[in-house]
């Protein structure tokens, strides 16, 4: 997949702006991972502050995918750390949103995926696997969906 900037393609793409098929994420997000520009195809998980279902996922075979986790824009813990983004990089996965926080900011750094979060905090989060998989989620004033594209 050739790269775009996502500038260029908001630029050239006034029509798809105006109806909605193409969406550009308020700008809330940090940049972790070795990976600065990323893209693939959607898979979408619903958690808060739990990141049981965060690692089952993580576990399958990422095929350049991107996980968008809505975290509920929680800031009292981490859903992503070290181990599970060096297990997304081993699974093959392009990149991780998260609309929470992350937390072994150097171990992500040095994984070859990329990694955007609102911030990075020490806590670990709970481990009772409660969430939804694979539902339509809203982050950063953004509807996103299962398979969609996102760069």
């Amino acid at each position: 997949m050739a790269f775009v900037a996502t500038a260029e393609a908001c630029d050239s793409n006034a029509a798809l702006l105006a109806s909605g098929d193409l969406r550009a994420l308020q700008p809330i997000f940090k940049n972790y991972g070795q990976s600065r520009a990323f893209s693939g195809l959607i898979v979408t998980l619903r958690v808060f502050e739990d990141n049981v279902m965060v690692r089952e996922l993580l576990e399958t075979k990422g095929e350049g995918r991107v996980l968008v986790i809505d975290g509920g824009g929680s800031m009292r813990c981490a859903l992503v750390g070290g181990n599970l983004g060096q297990l997304a990089q081993n699974m093959g996965w392009a990149g991780i949103l998260v609309n929470g926080c992350i937390r072994d900011v150097d171990e992500i750094n040095g994984c070859d995926i990329g990694v955007r979060a609102l911030a990075s905090h020490p806590m670990k989060s709970n481990k009772k696997g409660i969430g939804e998989k694979h539902v339509p989620v809203h982050i950063a004033g953004t509807l996103i969906r299962e398979a969609q594209l996102i760069s």
